[in-house]
């Protein structure tokens, strides 16, 4: 036990998190080793978002604590979190409309040049390119506004901003949903790549079983604001979580009845 937790990179321990009368997330246990790919799956609504936002610094816990490369943290902010190794491609890109993909992908981590403290525009558009390369999106233009383009487009730079940062945790919160199949395959490719390399560790949201049985190590099931399920890919299958989500509904429905 003692080896695993040198191992985790990342810890949520007993993390609860309310919004008014609603429990987002109840006693959540997590954890994540170093240079591993986590698969977070879990119906809308089940608190997947809510325990992302909370790690990423961009909410605070109610209770409970998070450890970070074996200190406790209590994050200020996103920027405190970032400082800390960790980034996250939100749910909503967190991207800015008017701004054009350049300036986007260097959202408030601006490259200044020196002595004179200007910014290095040539350097980061050089940067974007070879980024959106690497994860083999084509966006012909740089200098466009954002609304522009496509879902697929605007979601290939929020993830190529976050996995080419200097981040060594990475958040992807359903980093899939707006692309095609041929664009989320590049996406699927290129975690597969960082998995190999370990040089980072990611916990992927995700809604394809299949998916997430093909790129992760490691599968986390939340139902009701609870891990519930947490087990090696090569241990378990599409059939096995299919079980567990149709007793849950099952179990959920009989208490809705009885009440």
């Amino acid at each position: 036990m003692a080896e695993d937790l040198a191992d985790d990179v990342l810890r949520v321990e007993n993390v609860s998190k309310r919004f008014g009368a609603v429990t987002a997330l109840r006693d959540i246990n997590l954890h994540l080793r170093k240079g591993e790919v986590l698969g977070l799956l879990g119906d809308n609504g089940a608190g997947k978002s809510t325990l992302m936002k909370i790690i990423a610094g961009f909410q605070n816990a109610d209770s409970g604590r998070i450890v970070v490369k074996g200190e406790e943290v209590t994050f200020r902010d996103v920027d405190h979190a970032r400082s800390l190794g960790i980034d996250c491609v939100y749910q909503d890109l967190a991207l800015v409309n008017e701004l054009d993909v350049v300036q986007n992908m260097f959202l408030k981590r601006e490259l200044v040049s020196r002595p004179v403290p200007l910014l290095a525009r040539r350097k980061m558009r050089r940067l974007t390119r070879e980024a959106l390369d690497q994860i083999g999106i084509n966006i012909p233009r740089l200098d466009v506004p954002v609304a522009r383009l496509s879902g697929g487009q605007r979601q290939a730079i929020a993830v190529a901003r976050t996995v080419t940062s200097e981040a060594d945790i990475i958040l992807l919160d359903e980093p899939l949903a707006a692309m095609g199949a041929k664009e989320g395959a590049m996406i699927l490719d290129l975690v597969q790549k960082l998995r190999e390399e370990g040089n980072v560790s990611i916990i992927m949201i995700a809604h394809n079983y299949v998916h997430v049985l093909q790129s992760c190590d490691r599968v986390n099931l939340i139902q009701g604001g609870q891990i519930t399920f947490d087990k090696p890919t090569p241990e378990t299958s599409v059939e096995e979580l299919n079980e567990i989500v149709v007793e849950e509904y099952r179990r959920a429905r009989r208490a809705a009845h009885a009440d």
